[in-house]
């Protein structure tokens, strides 16, 4: 199997749906054997299923980022399945209803970071454990464009994004003589279930994003996939410790 990631093993949480679900199939398709990780194990399974029909190596593990040791567990997977693990592609992640910060309840707050950034925190560290052992290997972390800008009455989901900004910097740099590469992507609107129902209960709401996106429109979730394929790969051998969005200029303007 021929493609950017041909002979790599991946690692890919949050892929029940979304962006993590097209980066199933955007990596499988560019060769990787991919292991599949999150927390609806009917939807990994189905998934799996499909990827084996078409000829791609695909496993998966059902995981709460939360938990390390199910963490860990998923890594083990991998490399018990495939013989290493090459690239960790750690997507889940957690929004909630927006609201004015002094009247968000601790829970709010609690659960979002513990996804957003202790799941990125946990994933990040039983992966480049592993990495450390066969010599290297590449991780991107999803951010948002909320992790670059000041996104109104959203602070809880805004502070773990900025905070994924900051531990792919910091570990970037840290691991960089170890040939772990560690960078970021930073998805804008992203067409999903959850964003369609959102839409559907603001009427305008998708057309106001439009507004202020410069390519006026909303992404597939495989655009994004893509763009963080390239940055999991060879192609990308010198980049590391950056955050790219991918976002149609909604953080240019």
């Amino acid at each position: 199997m021929s493609g950017i990631l041909s002979g790599k093993v991946a690692l890919i949480t949050g892929a029940s749906s979304g962006i993590g679900a097209a980066a199933a199939r955007v990596f499988a398709r560019e060769g990787a054997a991919v292991v599949l990780t999150a927390r609806r194990e009917r939807e990994l399974s189905d998934l799996v299923d499909e990827l084996r029909g078409k000829g791609f190596e695909a496993a998966y593990s059902v995981a709460d980022v939360t938990r390390p040791e199910e963490v860990d567990r998923a890594v083990s997977t991998a490399v018990r399945t495939f013989g290493r693990l090459d690239v960790g592609f750690n997507n889940a992640g957690l929004a909630a209803e927006r609201s004015p910060m002094h009247l968000i309840d601790d829970t709010v707050f609690d659960a979002i970071v513990d996804v957003n950034l202790r799941g990125v925190w946990y994933c990040m560290r039983s992966q480049i454990c592993q990495m450390l052992t066969t010599g290297g290997g590449s991780i991107v972390n999803t951010s948002s464009v909320g992790g670059l800008v000041a996104t109104p009455v959203a602070s809880p989901y805004v502070i773990s994004k900025h905070a994924v900004v900051g531990i792919t910097r910091a570990t970037a740099a840290e691991y960089a003589k170890h040939h772990i590469r560690v960078n970021a992507i930073a998805p804008g609107t992203t067409r999903s279930e959850m964003l369609e129902a959102w839409f559907a209960l603001r009427p305008g709401m998708e057309e106001t994003l439009h507004a202020m996106t410069p390519q006026g429109r909303t992404a597939e979730p495989e655009e994004v996939a893509e763009a963080a394929a390239w940055l999991a790969s060879d192609r990308a051998s010198f980049v590391t410790g950056v955050t790219l969005p991918v976002d149609g200029g909604y953080t240019l303007v």
